[in-house]
């Protein structure tokens, strides 16, 4: 029996690949396989709405096309069921589809999609609230999430330049943070919760995070002052980010952040105001996501370009 799956396209997400889905999936998808319906977002967590429809309905599978955002919105709609996720990468920054081995080119990743290769991936529960699977973060990270919502333009070269801009006025913050029933007080530029290995743009925070391992890897960074970024940023690119004198990391299966005076977290890339608090617990082997099975061949024949 062919499954019955839901695409939900995120419209504006990313930098324009997801425009030509239709065209992608005539071309790529197994039609023996999937019995497909294409739904686009209109506003804001709409696909949290569609994805609990598509549950309601009888849907095997849910497949988001767009960023880690968009992801995001899709998983809040799938809690409580046992839908299977898939993912279609056509957002800025990607970082979930990156951990999960899925190619960046949407077309490829189709062809993934068709080999129903499963896994079971860990979730981060946030204040008994909001689901994160990739990474969060307070601080600094939250205050460029929520300036990229309201940008004109997304992608790595609009990301950059608002980081630049942002870095000198940005000051850390004084939290209080218990992990493993201890309870110390920090001085952070910006606190980093992940549940894989990479964040967006493919960029690795911590190499030990691992999608699967019911474990959470907490980075507290501070302020790295300007005379430093020239050592730490190699650091951070080659995944050696535990080796700056500016960086503490820890691993835990919860984590509870006090005193987050801008009341903003960054969600797999999209800020929300939370409160002072932040309470983020890892539940393991939670969300069932198709990815690609790095043993079998994509290009079967000559491939669409579209």
């Amino acid at each position: 029996m062919r499954k019955k799956t839901l695409f939900i396209v995120n419209p504006i997400s990313g930098i324009g690949r997801q425009k030509r889905i239709e065209q992608l999936l005539e071309h790529n998808l197994d039609k023996d396989i999937f019995d497909y319906t294409v739904s686009y977002t209109e506003y804001i967590h709409h696909g949290s709405e569609l994805a609990r429809k598509a549950a309601e309905q009888g849907y095997d599978c849910v497949v988001a096309v767009g960023g880690d955002g968009s992801v995001n919105d899709v998983v809040q709609g799938l809690k409580g069921t046992d839908l299977h996720l898939g993912i279609i990468p056509a957002g800025s920054g990607n970082g979930l589809a990156n951990s999960l081995h899925i190619p960046l080119q949407p077309w490829l990743a189709i062809r993934a999609l068709n080999h129903l290769y499963e896994q079971t991936i860990d979730s981060i529960v946030i204040n008994d609230q909001y689901i994160c699977v990739n990474a969060a973060g307070v601080g600094f990270d939250a205050y460029i999430s929520r300036m990229m919502q309201s940008a004109k333009t997304r992608g790595l070269p609009a990301y950059t330049n608002m980081v630049l801009h942002a870095y000198n006025s940005y000051q850390s913050s004084t939290y209080t943070i218990t992990i493993n029933g201890h309870t110390f007080s920090r001085n952070a530029w910006l606190i980093a919760i992940q549940n894989s290995s990479r964040i967006g743009f493919n960029m690795p925070v911590s190499n030990k995070a691992r999608i699967d391992d019911g474990i959470l890897d907490i980075s507290i960074i501070d302020k790295v002052p300007l005379d430093h970024v020239a050592i730490t940023m190699p650091l951070a690119i080659g995944g050696h980010l535990e080796l700056s004198q500016h960086v503490e990391m820890f691993r835990s299966p919860e984590v509870l952040i006090e005193g987050n005076e801008n009341k903003w977290v960054d969600i797999d890339g999209e800020g929300i105001n939370l409160g002072r608090t932040v309470h983020c617990v890892n539940n393991p082997h939670s969300i069932k996501v198709y990815t690609r099975d790095l043993k079998r061949p994509l290009i079967i024949r000559t491939p669409t370009q579209l």
